[in-house]
């Protein structure tokens, strides 16, 4: 099971990897201490908190040219990563 999806870059999460937060989207069968060892082996950080936030899924509803369409935006869990200070985790050297 691949834990980690993605990382969350966006200026709400940017502003707190000031503060050693990182946010990341992760499987949503992904438990806390799931996440942290994947995060701790992939990023080689130590992990001091795990937060998890449940998003569920969303119909949307809009207008086109052909008329009135549906379509659904999946539902993701949020994780937002607490690092030891002194630790950062840079998404763009990963490859």
């Amino acid at each position: 099971m691949n834990i980690l999806k993605r990382p969350l870059i966006t200026k709400k999460v940017s502003a707190m990897n000031q503060k050693s937060v990182y946010g990341l989207i992760v499987d949503n069968k992904a438990n806390k201490p799931e996440i942290k060892k994947a995060v701790e082996r992939l990023y080689n950080v130590t992990v001091e908190q795990v937060n998890t936030i449940r998003y569920p899924s969303k119909h949307k509803t809009r207008y086109t040219k052909k008329g009135l369409r549906q379509s659904n935006q999946p539902a993701y869990k949020k994780a937002l990563i607490t690092v030891k200070t002194g630790d950062a985790i840079d998404f763009y050297s990963q490859a």
